[in-house]
């Protein structure tokens, strides 16, 4: 039995069409229910009600910690390849439902039924977990049993995400070579030469900013004791999201996220007041173990980057520290023309540490939102279980909102390591903790930015800047000198100059979404000048072409255009 669970702050479905031989007899009537745990389930072979007890149980926990009254058990095929049949499954969720905790309302989506479905899922640490559940006395051989894994060799074909819309960032991103994902490592990006030159221009440009707001980059081993877990406090919410294994040297984990190791550097030396503030930022891939169903292309991945930072200072240090965050920020997302709503996360009910630190933490965001001029909105019970925290939901070029960078104050993690520094006064005092992300998880991130421009990136980020396009065989030679002139001013360039019509080159650049194409023909090479054609920006925007332009003021522009970060061509 595989199981998704979310926290949501409201679940809405409507059956549309009958799909199964077993079927429940509803109206086709929308369902809208509110701050619910919401469970996914696949039923597997083999599934027992033994099972659905377990499950149910681990439920009520989980409930009971978040303090929800209402659970929404939702059939959900997609999860595994191994389903039971429909008369099996149709039991078992029907047992679920009869054994839900008591004191719990519960509803159950329509089996049988393709449904319409729309999820707000709530923004703190333990909204979106991963269970699976297997038949007594298999668990242990499924984990340890070494199976020879079939890999298919073959090139990746254009319908592989066959159904899926125009816009969407795995349609996009096939047509543009940026990415794959393949069996052998589940749910796990293979970055292409585009996609990838688009990952690492995205950390040049927040190690640029990093630098600018004084930073210091570190790395930490992938692979930790879980011991180290135990002591942040990791380990007693989120360990079913961890890959953790035994070794003859102890009980090992994939690192999950990147503060507790951060904090090992911190405590690897003492510190004095005058070094505070401590900016630490680093780029280390987290792993998080996922049901594999539940992912969806770069949105959800088990292998990740994050443009992460934590910062150590003095009590008094952190309203001026929250300010320069929120300037940060704003800088960050005005580059990509994306605009923020801010969030003010405040202490759940499953939290670290005494409740006077966190009201103290909380005032201390809240001033700053204030201080700063930014209108914001309460999420209560939303922080992370160390500490709250000021969310920022970005709205993309189709109006959705993500959520991404994420500002937490964190009292609890500093006594929990017994961090310390010496204060003005030559006592050991203890320093305060700030948890920040700007981009977030990058490869969610990318998604985003995929949907946003659909593919149109600013010229700075696209992976091909520049196509050069010979009308015909005799104006090669003066293309490939146009190329030569802008590759060695390190402009990403191409050249076609074979015997295909102009129409299919054309055609081919603008599938590949170039920002600039220059066509040369008899003409320009007879002025030595070039013709520009600028992509189409909107769906409601003409390419428009520029005639007679002198090659060096074109790459000077261009430059200029590149280096600044624009977010709009230059013609």
């Amino acid at each position: 039995m595989k199981i998704l669970q979310l926290d949501v702050n409201k679940i809405t479905y409507m059956p549309v069409k009958k799909e199964a031989k077993i079927f429940d007899d509803v109206p086709k009537e929308e369902v809208a229910v509110e701050d619910t745990m919401v469970l996914l389930i696949s039923v597997e072979k083999g599934d027992t009600t033994a099972m659905a007890d377990k499950a149910m149980e681990d439920t009520k926990t989980f409930l009971d910690k978040i303090q929800r009254k209402r659970l929404v058990i939702y059939p959900y095929a997609h999860l595994s390849n191994s389903l039971a049949g429909p008369e099996e499954a149709y039991n078992i969720l029907n047992y679920m439902q009869k054994h839900a905790p008591e004191g719990i309302e519960t509803f159950r989506a329509p089996f049988g039924w393709s449904k319409k479905l729309s999820l707000d899922i709530k923004g703190h640490p333990l909204a979106e977990q991963s269970r699976s559940y297997y038949p007594k006395g298999t668990e242990e051989k499924t984990y340890k049993k070494v199976r020879p894994v079939s890999v298919n060799t073959s090139i990746v074909k254009k319908s592989s995400w066959a159904g899926l819309p125009d816009t969407d960032h795995r349609t996009i991103g096939e047509k543009m070579d940026l990415y794959s994902f393949q069996e052998v490592s589940p749910s796990m990006v293979y970055w292409h030469p585009n996609g990838s030159l688009i990952l690492r221009k995205l950390m040049e440009f927040m190690r640029e900013k990093e630098e600018e707001y004084g930073y210091k980059e570190i790395s930490t081993p992938a692979i930790a004791n879980t011991a180290l877990w135990h002591v942040s406090g990791h380990i007693e919410n989120y360990r079913d999201n961890m890959f953790v294994f035994d070794t003859e040297v102890g009980e090992l984990g994939l690192k999950p996220m990147n503060c507790p190791s951060s904090i090992l550097i911190y405590k690897s030396r003492k510190w004095s007041y005058r070094e505070l503030p401590f900016r630490t930022a680093i780029f280390d891939k987290l792993y998080r173990k996922e049901v594999s169903g539940s992912l969806t292309g770069l949105f959800r991945v088990q292998e990740m980057t994050q443009d992460d930072g934590h910062i150590f200072l003095t009590e008094e240090q952190v309203g001026q520290e929250l300010t320069s965050l929120l300037k940060m920020v704003k800088e960050v997302y005005d580059t990509f023309g994306l605009r923020f709503m801010a969030n003010l996360s405040t202490m759940p009910d499953n939290h670290l540490g005494d409740e006077e630190l966190w009201q103290k933490a909380t005032t201390t965001l809240k001033k700053a939102l204030e201080t700063n001029k930014l209108e914001y909105k309460i999420k209560e019970k939303e922080g992370a279980f160390y500490g709250p925290k000021i969310d920022l939901d970005v709205l993309d070029a189709m109006g959705r909102s993500w959520q991404l960078a994420t500002i937490q104050v964190d009292y609890q993690q500093p006594i929990r390591f017994n961090l310390e520094y010496t204060g003005e006064d030559g006592r050991e005092q203890r320093p305060v903790m700030v948890h920040r992300a700007i981009l977030g998880t990058l490869e969610r991130f990318i998604a985003i930015l995929v949907e946003h421009y659909q593919g149109k990136f600013p010229t700075w980020l696209a992976p091909t800047q520049v196509k050069v396009i010979s009308i015909s065989e005799q104006t090669a030679k003066y293309a490939e000198e146009v190329y030569g002139a802008l590759k060695e001013r390190k402009i990403r360039v191409e050249v076609d100059s074979g015997d295909k019509t102009m129409q299919n080159k054309l055609r081919e650049a603008i599938t590949q979404k170039i920002p600039y194409m220059i066509i040369l023909g008899e003409k320009e090479e007879g002025a030595k000048t070039i013709t520009v054609r600028c992509r189409s920006e909107g769906p409601d925007t003409k390419a428009t072409q520029k005639f007679g332009v002198k090659l060096e003021d074109f790459m000077t522009k261009l430059e200029e255009e590149i280096k600044n970060r624009n977010p709009k061509p230059m013609y």
